[in-house]
């Protein structure tokens, strides 16, 4: 069954996730997430840390590794926008 919270942006636009999400999708402190705009809508994910993936894909690693870096560069520059 889907879970249904609600939030509200701060004047910061900023947003608080509410406890139940936090806890169901493993969602601590210092975590990133990915905001895809999809043909239906707006979906948020948590970016996993490189030691929670590492020998996942061992022989794809590199790839995944650059993946994430290209990510972290893309959010740093619009945070600079």
């Amino acid at each position: 069954m889907a879970m249904t919270e609600t939030s509200t942006v701060t004047s910061k636009s900023m947003v608080n996730i509410p406890a139940s999400i936090r806890k169901k999708y493993g969602i601590h402190k210092g975590d990133k997430l990915a905001f895809v705009e999809t043909d239906h809508g707006l979906t948020i994910m948590r970016i996993p840390l490189l030691t929670e993936i590492y020998g996942s894909g061992v022989y794809e690693r590199h790839k995944i590794i650059q993946a994430i870096r290209e990510l972290e560069a893309e959010h740093r520059g619009e945070a600079q926008e």
